[in-house]
Order: C-alpha cells, then structure tokens, then sequence
C-alpha cells in the first residue's frame, strides 16, 4: 500500500497568530518531525528558502534544483517539494500563509507579491548577481530573524514590512536576470485561467472549453496566454498542468494506471500512456517507480 502523500499545514507553535515563521535550515534538517522532510510532501502555504553557505540540491514538483551559497528558491502554496540533507548548508526559510501578506498590504500589492512565486511566470530558482547584493540581502534576513523573535507589540508589523521588502528585492534580482518582466495587459485574466485549468484540467483539455468559461474567444485566450508566459499557447499550458496533476497522482496515491487514467478524463489506458509519454518521455509507470 502506497503511503498518502502528506499535507503540510502551517504551524507556528510559538506564535500561532503571526501566520509566519524563520527557520534556519540547519535548525530544521536536525529536527524530528511528524513527516519525513526528505520525502515529498506538499505545503499549504509560501517558502523562501534562501542560502548563505554551503551547497546541495532540493526537490520541487519532481524537478531537482542545485543550490550554493547566494541561492534563493521559491516554493508557492500546494507544491510538492522535498529536502536532501546536507551537512554543511546554512541559511533561513521564511514561511508563511498568504493571510500574512494580505494584512499587511493593499489587494493588488498582496497580489503582486504573490506573483513571484507563480511557477508560470517566472522560474523558481534566483541567484544574485554580485557579492554587495548577497552581503546586502543575508544582513537583511538576519535584522529579520532578530526582529520577529523579539515578540513585542511592534515585531510583528516589523516584520511584515521586512518581509515586503525581501519580496520587492527578490522581484529585481529576477528582472535584472531575465527571468522576471512585469506584464500588466492580461495579468488578471491569465491568472483566473491558471486557477480554473488547475481546477477542470481532468474534466476537460480542449482550449475552448475554458475561453467559454471566459467569456473569451479561443483566439483571445491564446493572446492571453502568450503575452504572460512567453512562447506559449494556451493548450500547451492546459497539457503542462494536466501532466502535473497526473504526476501528484501517481506519487501520492495508490490507484491503478487504468484507475489513474479514468480520474484523468481519459477512456481508455493507452491514449493515458501515450499522452504521460508524449510530455514526460517515462510511462506512468517509470515515472511513479522513480519517486
């Protein structure tokens, strides 16, 4: 029997009001918990995992990233990510629940700070560009970790407005990579498509069922689609979900592939196999034996 796939809830024991927490990474690979780190597990809330000495590699959505010292990774609310255990790493993770964020600013800014974690729009993992940015953000995040655990009545909007500021800093460090742009025109629009493919995406794959949930053309939602994620289409990004839904499946359950496939929408196993395949290059099989 396949063990379920745990769901990791936010829990700040000490301050269970704050909806955010600093960890040191070293701190926690040490720790006994109630779930395996070095396991998949998936998280109902946002991590900035950020290094400030030593190297390893960790686990999102099945994809392994290498991290060294000045390396930030990204990981969004109901990501599946995994931790390898390093002996020589160093450095903090923020975590917290979008409340945190949204108590603090204005709609559209708490949305905006949401966007750097959207893996559609930007990618997950982000270097800094020199010595002075790294020395500049590691002081930044030790003012954080030494503000929050004072815990008076100011520490807590103290470090919403750190936190702010890690997140706006971090915006930039991706523009001024290339892995970032600002896009306005569509923004509101892709994001109500992103949220709707995730949901329906076993229901349906065809491009103009979700321009009917719109209230778009197929045309528009296409233009929609490739002005926010660059050299897109809307059903390529429909498939690219689609298999990371099956992909959670597979690690996270113990269903059949036949099983697997009828949850997927589709009527039969081969055209199943021949889809996963076609996008992954594994059959399903290959792919749930590997993780």
């Amino acid at each position: 029997m396949k063990k379920e796939l745990p769901e990791i809830n936010f829990n700040n024991q000490d301050n269970p009001k704050s909806y955010f927490d600093i960890v040191k990474i070293e701190d926690l690979l040490q720790k006994n918990l109630d779930h395996d780190i070095s396991e998949n597990h998936l998280v109902k809330f946002y991590i900035i995992f950020f290094v400030y000495e030593g190297q390893g590699y960790h686990t999102i959505d099945f994809k392994n990233y290498n991290y060294k010292e000045g390396t930030v990774l990204l990981v969004r609310k109901d990501q599946i990510h995994k931790f390898f255990r390093s002996p020589n790493v160093k450095g903090y993770l923020l975590v917290f629940t979008e409340d945190f964020i949204i108590s603090h600013l204005n709609r559209m800014e708490a949305l905006k700070s949401m966007q750097l974690f959207n893996d559609s729009l930007s990618f997950p993992k982000i270097e800094f560009n020199n010595k002075e940015e790294f020395s500049d953000f590691t002081i930044l995040l030790k003012h954080l970790d030494l503000e929050y655990n004072i815990k008076d009545t100011f520490s807590i909007g103290i470090t919403r407005s750190v936190l702010h500021i890690v997140i706006t800093k971090l915006f930039r460090i991706k523009a001024k990579n290339g892995h970032f742009v600002e896009r306005k025109k569509y923004l509101s629009q892709f994001l109500e498509f992103q949220k709707l493919v995730e949901e329906d995406c076993f229901k349906s794959k065809k491009v103009q069922y979700y321009a009917q949930k719109l209230g778009v053309s197929t045309k528009t939602l296409n233009t929609i689609v490739n002005n926010v994620v660059n050299d897109s289409s809307a059903k390529a990004f429909i498939d690219e979900r689609t298999i990371m839904q099956i992909k959670r499946l597979l690690i996270s359950t113990d269903h059949s592939i036949k099983e697997i496939a009828y949850i997927a929408g589709f009527s039969d196993s081969t055209n199943f196999f021949k889809y996963f395949k076609k996008f992954t290059g594994n059959s399903p099989e290959v792919f749930r034996q590997a993780h």
